[in-house]
Formats: C-alpha cells, structure tokens, sequence
C-alpha cells in the first residue's frame, strides 16, 4: 500500500494534483448528473410539447364527436316524428297531389339501397314532371324540402317544354334515409 504521507511534493505538483482532482471531480459531476439532468429537462420539454399537441387533437376530436352526438339526436328526433310507416313515394306522390302537379307527373321509380355498415336505408324516388310552370316547380321543390321528413332533392334537371314555351319540363331525384 502506498503511504501518501510519506511522499513528499513540491507546492506546484500538489497544485497539480489538486487541479488534477478537481478537473476529474467537474468531469464526473457534469458527465454523471448536470448534463444528464439537462438532457432529461429537454427530454421532458420535448415530451410535454408532444403531449400537449395530442391533447390539442383529442380535445377536437372531442369537440367534433359533440356535434355528432347532438346531429344524431336531432336525427332521432326528427326521424321519431315522421308518421308510423313513411314511405318516400307516398309522400312524395301525396304532395304533388297537394300542389296541384300530380297530373303533370310521366312517371315515378322508387329505388333503396343500404350502405355498407349500416343500419340506414337510403330511399330515393326519380320522378318526371312535365308541362309545368317555374311557381308549381318551385312550390313543390319548397314542400319538399321544408317538410319534416327529412326529404332532399338531391338531383334536378329542368328543361323548357318542347310544345309550349311556357311550360318546363323537370326531372328530380328525391331521397331520404329511412330505418
């Protein structure tokens, strides 16, 4: 074993060794805890700033599933005030009735399809009008679309009566989604 005080050192090699030590005990200190605490403070940050950017998303996701739920009940709502046995046609054939057109009809083809995945049929009826004028056009188009059966007119071609010019002829596709 050797004994340190029998070694005699001048006042600069003890300097050394003192310089030697304390450069040794910095390196260990900052090697060993400051820069892995500084590392792990931006590891941290880092984190933090990830996290907050996937709260940000959740908390509109969140947001944007509220709105569904509040369409949805709004749905179930209208769709629970429809009369016991809604069918698209017969609505639809009743209101050209109501608005004085249904002798202008051609013809009426029902058709229904379910979407993949769904518990909803969409219902939808394409109809020919002819020989009517803008405000019968119009007027139907309105009841239609303001009723509360949840009716749209999803596709409307118009064209001018080839026998009278002051007639239009109309071909509407109408549906709606029944359950």
């Amino acid at each position: 074993m050797i004994d340190f005080k029998s070694i005699k050192l001048s006042k600069r090699d003890m300097l050394a060794i003192y310089f030697g030590v304390g450069s040794l005990i910095l390196f260990i200190l900052f090697q060993f805890i400051i820069y892995p605490l500084i590392d792990k403070e931006k590891r941290l940050l880092k984190d933090i700033n990830a996290k907050t950017k996937i709260l940000e998303e959740v908390q509109k996701l969140k947001s944007e599933y509220d709105v569904i739920l509040k369409k949805e009940e709004l749905l179930k709502e209208r769709f629970s005030k429809r009369k016991q046995g809604f069918t698209l046609f017969s609505f639809v054939d009743s209101l050209a009735g109501v608005t004085g057109i249904k002798d202008n009809i051609s013809y009426m083809k029902p058709s229904s399809t379910t979407p993949k995945d769904s518990q909803y049929k969409i219902s939808s009826v394409e109809m020919k009008i002819q020989s009517l004028t803008m405000d019968q056009l119009t007027n139907y188009l309105y009841k239609i679309e303001a009723s509360d059966n949840m009716v749209t007119v999803k596709r409307i071609s118009i064209s001018q009566n080839s026998k009278d010019e002051n007639f239009i002829d109309a071909i509407l596709q109408i549906e709606t989604i029944e359950v």
